[in-house]
């Protein structure tokens, strides 16, 4: 693309420019830190806190405390998220209550919420409520800062919207990733793990310094592990009878320059690719198409009984993924002779994101709905240029803090459907049997029968085509080509009124724009959609008249009375998404233009040394999109009922919170026990719900959702030497409101009251009431020279739901994960051995519940015995050893 391409000559552009200040001259420099000790601080990191009350935070750009930081926050140090096995965010829930991180049909597609607020669903177009920030740098989409994070210095998990100085697209919280820099000094760290599952992980760090004023510093990893799912493949021609599996590699390159004591420039350069199998879906209920599942499979299809903690899938069809990653960027700071010093930063990268992935639509042997793992019809990739200036001073009343930020942003998205064989006698078979059968059952009063032989052919009767023509082959074949803009400006300011008294107000204001291409095509031709499309009461009369004897004799009133009952759901099954002619030969383009204002108020009090208690108000706001999906209703319009009419507007609007906290922070025992509470209340407008409906991903806007709760946090080194405690409990009552937007909400259960009737005063989605974890560590020394450590975390969730519908068997009951670790080594971290457990219970639990594609055609109450529900479930234990060296 142009915009590409024009983005990285800019890219390059300013690296250069940044890059020629590392000539300027160096005058009165002292010599640079010598390399550190195994063990020790290196020059650049944070100091370590010898007190918990001197733990450090960047949560507002700016270095301070924790406990003089009016926001809700859990700061994860580095040695703790080694003990507790944190590689990426996903692990990363089990040390922040409150945090909920689910991924579904590919493990690109990673999900976080807090508080039980998130964006939920597949749809590439939708962007994050919580965002993700590595190193200064927004990534767009949690999936896309999914991976290995590397060598972490510490996370920062803020609660609550945070738009004022991360972004438009953090109305629930942020996750702040800070990873460790180049030190002057060479060292080598590596790292060898082992586990079950046939597990091996290889990881090395160098570092080296390159001159007086610059150092470097490369750090690669390599992990594999077989799956957690074992697949029966039916007649393939699937091969990999494991799905789940881990197969990735990562590098990482930094460098550093500080050409003069009031300048430092970090140039940085990653790269991962993961080449894996994921993700096949267990079965959670077997309804009554299994049947039919089971008759055109060469094995049963699907699970004979739901057992999904057996951990067996079916699936014929490949889900073969290949995820690539890769970014340059560079971050200057520099300390001014302006406004007292004042530190100006700039922020600018350059990433690039691609997923393809293979998927079994049906999740059963039998050979239904697939997609191919070819780029050409499996693709989501991103394409992100950003740019970020800070201007940060203070003086002796105010800590201030003006800004811009600037995102171009290119997502292709190539989709498709291929449609198997048994694709046309399954869904013949489905509708034939429901269709005739309700006729049957109508007609038998009047004595009249009805054939209901053979239903698998009943659908080529309707269409008049030979019965295997129907749906065939490369069934759709789209691209969706979307531009994103987005200019913000932001300052942050705090005004030390008093000693004790602390006035915030921040502001931002961002303009997005954004604009979307899409084609589709459906390349098979659509012969079974097209031949009843064309004349559906002629179409259908005549199958009838196949089946009822003396069709033709019956009054014509009778004959256009049974046609005109059964033609739309004969029509709406015959057209589903990925198999309707209307859609092929469309092209559409949207745009929509945002301009908004978000920000704070905040005001803190120091009572005394140990208890500061603050107040803040925030407008959050997250910009609205565009489905990229095919989207057809009864009418052409997104918030209508099924139907088979093409949806051309398929734009949501933008999402927008009103936050209000009350918190307290205090400090006991000397600095080293840490007691933090935060009351909270959120209305949030226009929620972006993104609902799978069984055939395609709609986002609907909810017009209130209200989370209110407690948030609390325990830090605590005892008086025991070696054995402290990290942890704390959340509450959050996260409710969906009363209103009823859509034709989908209905005041009362009908015989089938659409998909979210449940929603409204409901517990929302992926939302415990309660959650807490907790995390003890004791070190202890053997002797002069050897150190053991043991830790042992856990994070409790209570009951949810996984499904974006609130269907009952979606429900997850209360569970808790625990990990352990222990292991002994040298105290200047020479070398350590670890025995670790990921999940030491082996606790049974489901990430995401869904409808089984094509297989849940009955009514959305609870209990209809026709439909089937699969599941992604979370992983079991896992156990191994870890090898660390240090020199």
């Amino acid at each position: 693309m142009k915009g590409n391409a024009q983005r990285k000559v800019l890219s390059l552009a300013v690296i250069a420019v940044l890059a020629t200040m590392v000539g300027l001259p160096a005058h009165a420099q002292e010599a640079p830190a010598a390399a550190p000790a195994p063990g020790e601080r290196a020059p650049g990191e944070q100091e370590k806190a010898t007190t918990l009350s001197e733990i450090v935070v960047t949560a507002q750009k700016r270095e301070e405390t924790l406990q003089n930081v009016p926001i809700a926050l859990t700061a994860l140090p580095e040695q703790l998220l080694q003990d507790t096995g944190v590689k990426d965010i996903k692990d990363l829930q089990i040390l922040v209550p409150g945090l909920t991180v689910t991924s579904t049909q590919n493990e690109a597609i990673t999900t976080a919420r807090i508080r039980g607020i998130g964006t939920v669903g597949d749809n590439a177009g939708l962007e994050s409520s919580v965002g993700v920030v590595i190193d200064g740098v927004y990534r767009p989409r949690n999936s896309v800062g999914f991976g290995d994070l590397g060598e972490l210095e510490r996370i920062e998990v803020l609660k609550g919207p945070q738009g004022t100085i991360f972004g438009k697209n953090t109305s629930a919280g942020v996750i702040n990733v800070i990873t460790r820099r180049p030190y002057y000094g060479t060292g080598v760290e590596g790292e060898v793990t082992v586990g079950d599952y046939n597990a091996l992980g290889l990881a090395g760090a160098f570092n080296t310094t390159l001159g007086e004023r610059s150092a470097m510093r490369v750090y690669a990893v390599k992990r594999e592990r077989d799956g957690f799912m074992d697949v029966h493949t039916g007649g393939g021609p699937r091969q990999e009878t494991e799905d789940g599996d881990q197969n990735f590699h990562s590098l990482r390159g930094q460098l550093l320059f500080e050409p003069t004591d009031t300048l430092d420039i970090l140039f940085a350069a990653d790269y991962t690719s993961r080449e894996e199998t994921c993700c096949a879906a267990a079965t959670i209920v077997r309804g009554g198409t299994a049947a039919i599942i089971n008759a055109l499979s060469p094995d049963e299809g699907v699970a004979p009984v739901a057992d999904p903690f057996a951990r067996d899938a079916w699936s014929n069809r490949s889900t073969e993924q290949d995820v690539k990653d890769k970014g340059v960027q560079a971050e200057v700071n520099w300390d001014t002779p302006w406004f007292s010093g004042a530190t100006l930063t700039s922020i600018t990268a350059n990433r690039e994101w691609d997923a393809i992935n293979g998927l079994d639509f049906d999740f059963t042997s039998a050979d239904l709905l697939y997609r191919n793992p070819d780029p050409n019809e499996s693709l989501t990739a991103f394409d992100t240029f950003s740019q970020e200036f800070r201007l940060t001073g203070s003086t002796d009343s105010i800590d201030w803090m003006f800004g811009a930020f600037y995102s171009d942003e290119d997502l292709a998205r190539n989709d498709s459907y291929r449609i198997g064989a048994a694709y046309e006698p399954y869904l013949s078979t489905l509708v034939g049997a429901r269709v005739l059968g309700a006729l049957a059952q109508q007609l038998a009063p009047l004595g009249i029968t009805v054939d209901l032989s053979n239903p698998a052919i009943f659908l080529s009767q309707v269409s008049g085509q030979p019965f295997g023509t129907n749906f065939t082959g490369l069934g759709a074949l789209d691209r969706h080509r979307q531009n994103s803009k987005s200019l913000a400006f932001f300052t942050n300011n705090t005004w030390h009124a008093t000693d004790a008294l602390d006035l915030t107000l921040g502001l931002r204001y961002t303009r997005e724009d954004k604009e979307v291409d899409s084609t589709f095509s459906n390349p098979n031709g659509s012969i079974g959609c097209g031949s009843v499309l064309a004349n559906p009461a002629a179409r259908v009369g005549g199958a009838l008249a196949q089946r009822i004897p003396n069709f033709a004799a019956l009054p014509p009133a009778i004959q256009a009375q049974l046609i005109g009952a059964v033609a739309p759901q004969i029509a709406g099954f015959m057209c589903l998404p990925w198999a309707n002619a209307l859609h092929n030969g469309r092209a559409t383009h949207q745009e929509r233009e945002e301009k908004e204002w978000s920000g704070t108020v905040k005001a803190a009090y120091r009572w005394n040394e140990t208890v500061m208690t603050y107040f803040s108000a925030a407008r959050g706001y997250k910009a609205g999109g565009f489905n990229l999906d095919r989207v057809q209703s009864a009418d052409g319009l997104s918030t209508s009922g099924a139907g088979v009419r093409p949806v051309n507007d398929t734009s949501f609007p933008g999402e927008f919170v009103d936050s209000y906290e009350l918190g307290a922070k205090t400090t006991w025992a000397d600095g080293n026990l840490l007691l933090n509470a935060t009351l909270f209340h959120q209305t949030y407008s226009d929620f972006q719900l993104n609902s799978f409906l069984g055939t395609s991903f709609v986002v609907r806007s909810i017009p209130e959702v209200i989370s209110q709760g407690v948030d609390t946090e325990v830090l605590w080194k005892s008086g025991i030497d070696g054995l402290s405690f990290q942890g704390g409990l959340t509450y959050a009552d996260t409710k969906y409101g009363d209103e009823r937007p859509t034709v989908e909400f209905l005041d009362t259960p009908a015989a089938n009251p659409g998909s979210l009737y449940k929603l409204p005063g409901s517990q929302a989605s992926f939302a415990p009431k309660w959650s807490g974890s907790g995390a003890v560590t004791y070190e202890w020394d053997f002797g002069s020279s050897l150190v053991g450590r043991f830790n042992l975390g856990a994070k409790y969730m209570s009951d949810f739901n996984t499904g974006s519908d609130l269907d009952v068997e979606k429900e997850q009951d209360a569970y808790t994960v625990v990990n352990a670790r222990i292991g002994f080594g040298r105290k200047d971290k020479r070398w350590m051995v670890e025995a670790w457990a990921q999940n030491l219970t082996d606790a049974e639990y489901m990430q995401v519940a869904f409808d089984a594609p094509l297989q849940a055609p009955g009514t959305s109450l609870p209990g209809d015995p026709l439909n089937s529900y699969n599941a992604f479930l979370g992983a079991p234990r896992t156990y191994g050893l870890t090898l660390r060296v240090q020199y």
